[in-house]
């Protein structure tokens, strides 16, 4: 099967972090890709990031639909343009979030999200929210570093989550702690190691669903919600001419 990584910002070395980590625990026939669009943001840190990255991110996945990719997934922890982009791909369209946020209620009753900056702090909230798991997710941290810094500074990141993460299970009772940025994912092994807590990273996560989807033979459903989009065609020019005194 062939799963294509989509990072909708355009930093390079945060698209080839997550493809080494979904290489990592991807089948040996699972062939793995990342793209990143070039006129995105270059991180994305809020709402107006978000939309200006998913014009570009459905461009891709419109490629992968003509190359025959089997599965998508979006690695941003925000999920952005999650349903337009199911709406685009007949095979299985996996958000990171999602991801993160089943494997955490499969694998402990309670658990803690910490991510980069406090903004994020409600979008993620919401997300929580969206899949159901409110009453599982004890807290959404923050860390208050910048996705960039996580590349400019990984020393200093991971001295920052190991502190938060003591934190959550100290404060809020976590049983498993949710890494909130894509950017955070080659840092889940050594994480989890030093604090003794299940660590996850929608990363990883989200490759494994989507081989599971794909090799149980799953495709995104094109009844109603998430069918293709309607091809509209332009309204004549005579419905669009501006009148100027309709007296």
């Amino acid at each position: 099967m062939h799963i294509l990584l989509i990072n909708p910002n355009s930093t390079a070395s945060m698209t080839s972090q997550v493809l080494e980590s979904a290489v990592r625990v991807a089948y040996p026939t699972t062939r793995v890709t990342a793209v990143n669009p070039v006129d995105t943001p270059v991180s994305i840190e809020g709402g107006a990031d978000e939309a200006m990255a998913v014009p570009a991110m459905l461009s891709e996945i419109r490629k992968g639909q003509a190359q025959g990719v089997d599965a998508y997934v979006i690695a941003c922890f925000d999920d952005p343009g999650l349903h337009a982009a199911r709406e685009i791909a007949r095979g299985p369209v996996i958000g990171i979030c999602q991801a993160a946020i089943q494997v955490a209620m499969t694998i402990s009753r309670r658990f803690t999200v910490i991510t980069t900056l406090p903004r994020s702090i409600p979008i993620i909230e919401d997300l929580v929210s969206a899949y159901g798991a409110n009453h599982h997710c004890r807290n959404v941290r923050a860390i208050n570093l910048p996705v960039l810094g996580l590349d400019e500074d990984p020393v200093e990141a991971e001295r920052l989550l190991v502190l938060e993460i003591g934190k959550a299970e100290l404060e809020d009772r976590a049983e498993a702690i949710v890494l909130g940025c894509a950017g955070m994912s080659l840092l889940c092994d050594r994480l989890s190691a030093a604090t003794g807590i299940p660590v996850i990273d929608g990363v990883t996560a989200a490759v494994k669903v989507a081989e599971a989807l794909v090799g149980a033979g799953y495709k995104t459903s094109k009844v109603n919600g998430y069918d293709f989009p309607r091809i509209k065609s332009p309204s004549p020019a005579s419905n669009v001419e501006q009148v100027g005194n309709l007296a």
